[in-house]
């Protein structure tokens, strides 16, 4: 019983949790820049010199609102993966796309800021998130290389652009579609599947 009650989150930790919430909705909704600490403080319920107990300063709310999104998403393709055993290259793919949009929708909080304002942010500001994105997409390259090799996909798909083209499609997904419930996102996932290895052929 003890050791239940110790993993729960103590208020400190529920508190610094809806702050990144406030945060990541208002940065998707308004940007980076345009978003201001007392708007986060009014959008989490605290007093606005509070946040200064669990962040130094908006910066470092974004950080961490950047990496949780990712890293939640690179850790669940990893395992499933991993998961996959000596599946076909082919089942492994479809396992990482399936894996890719159900920890998105799961963190789309962080996901869909991470997706909305990247692009727009200051070199100084991207600069620590670039080697865990690259590490991301070079993952993605991997599994789409060792499957071409496999014979498993065409011989004349270039990795990167198709890398790309089915990343950027998984990550839009925030933006259209609602996550009702698992089940849900696992039908999109097979849809998604589908359209990556036999396109729209008759």
């Amino acid at each position: 019983m003890a050791k239940q009650e110790a993993s729960l989150p103590t208020k400190a930790e529920k508190s610094r949790n809806l702050i990144l919430h406030s945060a990541a909705k208002l940065f998707r909704e308004q940007g980076f820049s345009a978003t201001t600490l007392r708007q986060i403080a009014a959008a989490a319920r605290i007093e606005a010199g509070s946040i200064y107990y669990y962040f130094d300063s908006k910066e470092a709310i974004l950080d961490e609102i950047l990496d949780r999104g990712l890293r939640h998403v690179f850790e669940s393709v990893k395992a499933a993966v991993k998961g996959a055993g000596q599946a076909t290259y082919r089942r492994r793919i479809e396992l990482a796309i399936e894996a890719h949009l159900v920890a998105l929708l799961e963190s789309s909080d962080f996901t869909s800021a991470n997706i909305r304002i990247y692009g727009q942010l200051q070199e100084h500001l991207k600069k620590p998130h670039r080697p865990l994105r690259r590490a991301y997409a070079r993952y993605w390259d991997k599994l789409f290389l060792d499957a071409r090799k496999a014979g498993e996909i065409r011989a004349d798909i270039e990795i990167e652009p198709l890398r790309i083209f089915v990343i950027g499609a998984l990550n839009w997904t925030v933006e259209w579609f609602r996550l009702d419930s698992k089940d849900d996102v696992l039908k999109l996932a097979r849809r998604t599947q589908l359209m990556v290895f036999d396109g729209i052929k008759k």
